[in-house]
């Protein structure tokens, strides 16, 4: 399955308290258990005004359909061709 990092432009997301971040969490878990399994949430990370998140998911449209669900912007959404790590140099 496709793996895709989606980027959201959220004012402030850096300093969003763990209560706010929950929420976020809940409402994206509660859109991810209406949509099916076609879609999965891997992790995100919080950095700044924006929130990066990893998802899989078949297209990028089932991830905007996501995104409208939850309220949540789509501002960026690229799919992942490769992933290099140190190993990768060995």
């Amino acid at each position: 399955m496709p793996k895709y990092i989606i980027e959201r432009q959220i004012p402030g997301a850096g300093g969003l308290s763990g209560q706010q971040l929950r929420s976020i969490s809940q409402k994206s878990r509660e859109v991810l258990c209406k949509l099916g399994t076609d879609i999965q949430w891997i992790h995100s990370y919080v950095a700044g005004d924006k929130i990066y998140c990893i998802y899989l998911a078949p297209s990028e449209e089932l991830i905007r359909e996501h995104a409208r669900l939850g309220g949540f912007p789509a501002n960026s959404i690229t799919e992942v061709t490769n992933i290099i790590e140190p190993l990768t140099a060995e």
